[in-house]
């Protein structure tokens, strides 16, 4: 089976993420995973850290002369502003320490803040936000760039686009090929295939840059070249869309998750729903002129594209700050402010795409086993010999 963990404080040492399962003989470039990390660093209304950070991914572990060898990767990203908070948080404890720490006393409302100090019982957040910060979300980046190489051995990519910020949504379809162009860009504003829309979004951030809020929307990830068969209808816990949706809403900010055209699905009639089903003689595959699903029927993929999309909430963090209390002295007081951003839509359509990513290989893996990259080619290449000749 293949899965990942990360660890690491967002003002740590270091991210850490490990990935196991990964068969033998996968070709990984260091190249392609930092485009990926850069990515995740662009977009109109990041914050102060990503003038700090420039994340590079140093691989210690499971990759050997440029392939996977099918023991754990461990992948680790060091953080540049750990400089500034080798004393605040400290491994061991000095002469003095207390007097460096830098506490966080006012927690902000929609963060882990408050819930976190009470499941931990720490008397203040500063804990909890290190871990809980979004700054987590580059270890992901990584580890999903390591399921990208894998499922690019099979066909498989997974791409992804801005469809709203805030009230602002694209409001057409968009074409594979503006995805392409998107992922390829080396100027990022806020990932929208439309240019006139993208401007339209721009003008809300802008609003919530001069009025010290934040804004959030919704991004799509869209797998192509996806086989039938992943996952499955005979468990609940199996269900692959299920698993995307919990991937999804992992995500730091996201509350809620859509496979295909679930929303809109759900207030119309079964018969403007459901995709018909057709068969291309020339082809021997069976086609839709439609995918409502998102790829997805009973827990399984059918052969489209898979579309999944989260809807991410403006984030907690804003300049002019909600009121809290105080936990000293259970006074109100307004929630405390740590540098941050105004909005994050762009980064996270790409932590998307890994979480897509990681979820999609490790279906693969599970389907068609292998220890090798051969092998699992093999099982591949004998299951969609089978479908065709269905």
């Amino acid at each position: 089976m293949l899965r990942f963990e990360t660890a690491g404080e967002s003002h740590g040492e270091c991210l850490v993420a490990t990935v196991t399962g990964l068969p033998a003989g996968v070709p990984v470039s260091l190249a392609y995973v930092n485009r990926q990390l850069w990515r995740r660093q662009q977009g109109y209304g990041r914050g102060g850290r990503m003038k700090i950070e420039t994340d590079r991914v140093e691989i210690v572990s499971g990759v050997r002369h440029g392939k996977s060898i099918g023991s754990p990767v461990a992948l680790i990203l060091r953080n540049r502003d750990w400089q500034n908070w080798t004393e605040a948080l400290p491994v061991e404890d000095f002469e003095g320490s207390a007097e460096k720490a830098k506490p966080v006393w006012r927690p902000r409302p929609g963060h882990a803040d408050l819930a976190g100090c009470l499941k931990y019982n720490l008397p203040e957040a500063r804990y909890i936000l290190e871990r809980a910060s979004a700054r987590e979300t580059a270890a992901r980046v990584a580890a999903g760039a390591m399921a990208k190489l894998l499922l690019g051995e099979f066909g498989v990519q997974v791409l992804s686009h801005v469809i709203a910020t805030g009230s602002v949504w694209l409001e057409r379809e968009a074409a594979w090929e503006e995805l392409l162009a998107l992922e390829g860009k080396d100027e990022v504003l806020l990932s929208c295939v439309d240019g006139e829309a993208e401007q339209r979004m721009k003008g809300l951030v802008d609003e919530a840059l001069r009025t010290g809020d934040t804004i959030g929307g919704v991004f799509e990830v869209v797998a192509r070249g996806v086989p039938p068969g992943l996952g499955s209808y005979t468990t609940w816990d199996s269900r692959l869309d299920a698993r995307l949706a919990q991937a999804i809403v992992s995500m730091q900010a996201v509350k809620a998750a859509e496979i295909g055209r679930g929303m809109e699905n759900a207030v119309s009639f079964g018969s403007r729903v459901q995709d018909p089903i057709g068969y291309s003689q020339e082809e021997r595959r069976f086609t839709r002129p439609s995918n409502r699903a998102g790829g997805l029927e009973g827990g399984m993929t059918n052969g489209e594209d898979v579309v999944v999309r989260g809807y991410l909430k403006p984030i907690s963090t804003l300049r002019k700050p909600l009121a809290s209390v105080d936990l000293r002295t259970r006074e109100t007081s307004l929630a405390a402010y740590e540098r941050s951003d105004v909005c994050v839509l762009p980064a996270a359509a790409v932590i998307g795409e890994a979480m897509v990513a990681l979820t999609l290989a490790a279906a693969m893996v599970e389907k068609f086993g292998g220890d090798s990259l051969p092998e699992m080619q093999r099982n591949f290449a004998g299951y969609r010999e089978q479908v065709k000749n269905y």
